[in-house]
């Protein structure tokens, strides 16, 4: 694909803006993680680089949840060099008009969004897992662990000096069906095994219905109903599987698999995967809308003037995107209307205000 003189000048005025902006918001991610970690690991005896090693690990997955409000702001001071230069003018009295500039920079960021989901979301999930899994470590939630595979859900569990290994081949809301227990002791050593029906585990102390007890020495105990303590509930079990932002892609299609062979809602993930794919719409919409904004603005205000209208939008669209998925999550509407709906609504605005871009 070939480009003309001004076409090239434009795409690289543009990705270099965007590279800056980008670059600053990398600097202040990792700041603030650095002080996170620092303090999180205030109590640990750890080489000094290693918290360093961990922000790097999770910078990148913030970089993703951010880029739209980067792309905004990347809009917004790409016009005004444009109008403080002059170029603008310029450009116009070479027969360039603002729509073939809108149209330029909307399709490099269409392009580069296209890359984010593809590449780079990839890349800052596969980070994002490591990073998760160096810090379980260093928690208390190491003991308790949680997954979900073909063959259902599996728990290890350790509570009163027990270690229990839970099984349980399908998950609904509040309820475990067709599950076994091996329990040990803190020396691993085989204590019992139980196998029940089903089990409400709405709290901390579960109510397993029609269960059969098969202890060490091989005798066998029947009960309609037993209590059974463990460091999970429906609530924390349903919070281990939501930081989808660990998973690239493809786990997220084999976590779906998995979720459906125990019944268990893919909702979450159903949602997680339509915003990846709405995802570069999203960044071509808020990059359209802030370029409209800029050729409609006195450039002349303040900078801060600008940034702050820039923020205002970014808050405004987060809102949006929040109100609409939370009645998607909860199923209030259909996932497709919550995602999508948003967006509409950011194209129509951007519709209306392009009516008469060309005499700015």
């Amino acid at each position: 694909m070939f480009f003309k003189v001004y076409q090239k000048y434009l795409i690289k005025e543009f990705l270099v803006t965007s590279i800056k902006i980008t670059f600053i918001f990398f600097i202040l991610g990792f700041i603030m993680g650095i002080l996170e970690e620092l303090n999180f690991f205030s109590e640990y005896d750890v080489n000094y680089y290693f918290p360093i090693y961990l922000v790097l690990l999770n910078v990148p997955s913030l970089l993703y949840e951010i880029f739209p409000f980067i792309f905004l702001l990347t809009s917004q001071f790409f016009f005004i060099k444009l109008l403080e230069k002059g170029e603008l003018n310029t450009f116009k009295n070479n027969g360039l008009s603002n729509f073939k500039i809108l149209k330029l920079t909307t399709l490099v960021s269409f392009l580069l969004g296209l890359f984010i989901i593809i590449i780079f979301y990839n890349f800052s999930a596969i980070l994002k897992f490591k990073y998760l899994d160096i810090k379980k470590d260093y928690t208390k939630d190491n003991k308790y662990l949680a997954t979900v595979t073909e063959n259902g859900l599996w728990i290890k569990d350790e509570i009163n000096d027990e270690i229990n290994f839970i099984n349980a081949k399908n998950f609904t809301f509040n309820t475990l069906n067709e599950i076994d227990i091996i329990q040990l002791n803190n020396k691993f050593e085989f204590v019992k095994n139980i196998r029940s029906k089903s089990a409400q585990i709405e709290n901390n102390s579960w109510i397993l219905y029609d269960s059969k007890i098969i202890y060490k020495s091989n005798e066998v105990v029947e009960k309609d109903k037993l209590d059974f303590k463990s460091n999970f509930n429906y609530k924390e079990i349903n919070n281990l599987f939501s930081n989808l932002s660990s998973l690239t892609i493809w786990n997220l299609f084999e976590l779906k698999k998995n979720y459906n062979s125990i019944n268990y809602s893919t909702t979450e993930i159903d949602y997680h995967l339509q915003k990846v794919v709405a995802y570069p719409i999203l960044i071509t919409i808020i990059t359209l809308m802030a370029s409209i904004l800029m050729l409609n603005i006195n450039y002349k205000k303040p900078r801060v003037f600008l940034i702050i209208i820039g923020i205002l939008l970014s808050v405004t669209i987060y809102y949006i995107n929040f109100f609409f998925g939370t009645l998607g999550k909860n199923e209030k509407i259909p996932l497709l209307v919550s995602i999508w709906t948003p967006i509409i609504i950011l194209t129509i605005f951007s519709i209306m205000g392009m009516i008469r871009i060309n005499e700015k």
